[in-house]
């Protein structure tokens, strides 16, 4: 593949924003990552289906990605074209109950627009970073509810760049998990949800309570991915790092944050390296303590 006849037929589409080597570092919220080949930020769904023919033409690799917030890029960067879903895809529809969001809109503001409304069921999400497209893949979730619990059905883009409307049974949603990290890779494009009319400063104090709860016991002062790994139930994962006394641990300028031990922080401009030696010494240290598997929910990607 020539990357730059590829980088050139994206340009005389005019698909949209479309960088070369652009760092990724700018686009997650760990503040870590190395250069994509090609950046691609779309206009609107339709330049998306422009975009993936040109790719497919190319037979180029391509992965897509919202605001970047569970995310851990190799330093090395991301072969092929990275495909940021953001502007252009975040548009918003609310008719009696019924909220129809592009994925590229961000979770806190669509919670945020619809709690003003009374509209209840999407509280749980209160300070999730990421976009909904995000939220969609990952079933995000947190105060014993998650997005499989109001989601109707989304709009995919698949890995062999067909689109299709699923509905919420086909998307095989557990915890943390959906059908597109696994059997049927793919991105959301668009999520509508149903919601439940409520007393109005009900929901909205139910909001501001789960927002408070994040805000107090996880680490805001320095860029971070989210939560790390994946709670091996009943344990938790954040409970077993600290119980083998590696709150603080560090290495390079990443550092397992002493407020939230399932949060690893970007204390120093720390490298992606430095991160995956912490994941690794981790899983170590608690499958010798404890005998327990730990799996990251943290989603890394990139060339190795």
């Amino acid at each position: 593949m020539v990357l730059s006849q590829l980088l050139l037929d994206l340009q005389k589409a005019e698909v949209g924003k479309v960088r070369e080597k652009e760092p990724l570092a700018n686009h997650t919220t760990m503040k870590i990552g190395g250069p994509a080949d090609i950046l691609v930020e779309p206009a609107n769904i339709t330049k998306l289906e422009e975009t993936m023919k040109i790719i497919k033409k190319h037979g180029s690799k391509w992965r897509a990605v919202g605001r970047g917030s569970n995310l851990l890029v190799s330093d090395k960067g991301i072969e092929g074209v990275v495909i940021k879903l953001g502007a252009g895809m975040d548009h918003l529809e609310i008719k009696d109950g019924i909220v129809t969001v592009g994925g590229g809109y961000p979770l806190v503001k669509l919670v945020t627009v619809v709690s003003k409304q009374g509209l209840s069921g999407l509280e749980f999400a209160g300070g999730i970073p990421g976009s909904v497209g995000g939220a969609v893949f990952m079933n995000a979730g947190a105060h014993g509810s998650d997005i499989s619990k109001v989601l109707i059905r989304a709009h995919i883009l698949f890995e062999d760049g067909t689109m299709e409307w699923v509905n919420n049974g086909q998307l095989h949603f557990s915890y943390r998990t959906s059908v597109l990290q696994t059997i049927r890779p793919g991105i959301c494009l668009e999520a509508v949800f149903q919601l439940e009319q409520k007393d109005r400063k009900m929901v909205v104090d139910q909001l501001q309570k789960n927002k408070n709860y994040r805000r107090e016991t996880q680490p805001f002062s320095y860029p971070s991915c989210g939560s790390v790994f994946r709670n091996p139930l009943p344990n938790y994962a954040g409970q077993l790092i600290e119980e083998a006394g590696l709150k603080g641990y560090v290495v390079g300028g990443a550092q397992i944050s002493e407020q939230h031990a399932n949060f690893i922080i970007n204390k120093n401009n720390a490298k992606a390296q430095d991160v995956l030696d912490i994941i690794q010494h981790v899983k170590k240290t608690i499958l010798e303590k404890r005998g327990i598997e730990m799996k990251t929910e943290v989603e890394i990607i990139g060339r190795n």
